[in-house]
């Protein structure tokens, strides 16, 4: 009887080893397959980063190791609001044109210009930078090209170039400057809500849109907006110069096309980037030069600048626009 179990009980045993090396060897090649394709989709997203970096940086690395080696026409972007944090803001346009001049292909500069304005201080940064490039360089012409808008602020960069350039329906001018807010006293005494503010300084709570304005405030808020419109109105001036036409509305900001600010000389006539970059620079070829936004800023949002200007905008700072 013992001797013939033990045939079954051996061909029992086989049955199982084998069952298990199968499973081992199917085990094994699964986890090689799985690490075949991790390392294909890791290899294929390393591949997908080094061309996302790679067109982002052509541009910059077309300019560094002269690939534009030809003569050319700088173009730079002075679109949507001027202010810190925005793309238009002033380090990104003097960084710009800082690059555009030393490039020795560079036969002349176009300001691109499409903005309603934004901060005076920023504006005025860009005015001075172009007013300096013009004294070192005088053979390097500026030009202006406005598309849709360019107004306040915007229009006080581009009054320190050489000329400029519009479009017949083009807006152009609102040589003014503003402070807006609101005033929510009347409400709040409707609701019953009672305001209750603490300050060290007789004047700090000047600009509290839930409390009531005071006269002597009102009228210092006034002065201060005053002198930044006579220090707008005096760089436009040294910019255009006797260009001007000037009439009792030229500053009271104002805004007027392309075709009227030809008669009125805030502009200097009409023409786009490839008229001014063929006709007046002698550099077709046009190249951008405009800084552009680094990836991980626009992913991230600029979280930091966003909640500059919402503090910004509760004390309602003054305002090219």
């Amino acid at each position: 009887m013992d001797n013939q179990s033990k045939p079954e009980v051996t061909r029992e045993s086989g049955w199982e080893r084998e069952v298990i090396e199968k499973l081992a060897l199917a085990a094994i090649t699964e986890q090689t397959r799985a690490r075949r394709w991790g390392v294909f989709f890791k290899s294929l997203m390393f591949v997908y980063l080094i061309a996302v970096f790679g067109v982002a940086m052509y541009p910059k690395l077309k300019q560094d190791i002269g690939v534009d080696s030809k003569d050319h026409t700088a173009v730079i972007d002075v679109v949507g609001m001027i202010a810190e944090g925005k793309e238009a803001n002033a380090d990104s346009i003097i960084e710009s044109l800082r690059n555009a001049v030393k490039d020795k292909h560079t036969k002349g500069i176009i300001l691109h210009a499409n903005s309603p304005g934004g901060s005076p201080v920023q504006s005025s940064y860009v005015y001075e930078e172009i007013r300096k490039i013009k004294k070192e360089h005088p053979e390097l012409p500026i030009y202006a090209v406005v598309s849709d808008i360019c107004a306040s602020g915007c229009y006080f960069i581009v009054s320190a170039s050489d000329k400029i350039f519009v479009n017949p329906s083009s807006l152009v001018g609102s040589i003014g400057v503003l402070m807006d807010g609101f005033g929510f006293v009347d409400g709040m005494q409707k609701l019953g809500v009672e305001r209750r503010l603490f300050t060290a300084g007789a004047h700090k709570a000047m600009l509290d849109p839930f409390s009531p304005s005071k006269e002597d405030e009102t009228q210092y808020i006034q002065g201060l907006l005053n002198q930044v419109h006579q220090q707008f109105i005096g760089a436009v001036k040294a910019g255009r110069g006797d260009r001007l036409k000037e009439n009792p509305d030229m500053f009271s900001g104002l805004v007027w096309t392309g075709e009227e600010g030809v008669k009125l000389g805030i502009v200097d006539g009409v023409g786009n980037q490839d008229y001014v970059a063929k006709e007046l620079i002698g550099a077709e070829t046009q190249v951008d030069f405009s800084r552009q936004e680094h990836l991980l800023d626009k992913i991230a949002g600029k979280l930091g600048a966003s909640f500059g200007q919402v503090i910004g905008s509760m004390v309602q700072g003054a305002s090219l626009r």
